[in-house]
């Protein structure tokens, strides 16, 4: 019973690493060429791997790149994440402008790979669902700290949570992708500033 538990372990970590490989090579592919151009094949060429076992892990281009944005979205997704329990206005303040400087910082970051996902957004309908799927996500976090903060009687309870954090995440992304398309003015610290100021004006006492 151990041999065979052996093997498909053995199989399962040789098949995680194909993946891995396949994936690695996309990322490239999907850089040198753009979305519309790059071809799964390209991708299994550069892996060195056979057809039939890259269809095994993706049915095509598309799901390659869903991955590959769920890669780079944690990383953006961990700053969303970042306790949330402050005691006073200032505190409050403090969280969020590190928030949105960190978040900010990692679309410059991740600009090559950010300016990819634009790209196919634009393009591919499934792409641009994934995206609304991510942004939900952090609508969601968002709201979950503003519902802290009302209960807590730091923020005005009379405004609609999820309307005000569908507002902070939208401004938060407008610039995201300015940033990615390098057209910002300003610097990446002086915009996390201004925009986390008329937030938390308005939002908190």
């Amino acid at each position: 019973m151990k041999e065979k538990h052996d093997v498909v372990d053995k199989r399962h970590l040789r098949s995680m690493k194909t993946k891995q490989k396949l994936l690695e090579a996309a990322r490239e592919v999907f850089l040198e060429e753009g979305f519309q151009k790059a071809t799964i094949s390209q991708m299994i060429k550069k892996a060195g791997i056979g057809y039939g076992t890259a269809y095994v892990h993706f049915e095509g281009k598309e799901e390659i790149l869903m991955v590959l944005m769920d890669d780079v979205m944690e990383k953006f997704y961990d700053i969303a994440e970042v306790s949330f329990s402050p005691n006073t206005k200032e505190e409050a303040r403090q969280i969020i402008l590190s928030q949105a400087t960190a978040f900010l910082k990692m679309a410059e970051t991740e600009r090559s790979m950010m300016q990819l996902f634009e790209q196919a957004i634009g393009i591919s309908s499934s792409i641009a669902v994934k995206w609304k799927a991510i942004r939900e996500k952090f609508i969601q976090r968002i709201s979950q700290d503003i519902a802290f903060a009302q209960k807590n009687g730091l923020a005005q309870a009379e405004l609609n949570h999820t309307l005000v954090a569908k507002g902070w995440f939208f401004t938060n992304e407008m610039y995201l992708w300015e940033i990615v398309r390098n057209e910002h003015q300003g610097t990446v610290e002086e915009i996390a500033e201004t925009m986390t100021a008329v937030y938390t004006d308005g939002l908190y006492h």
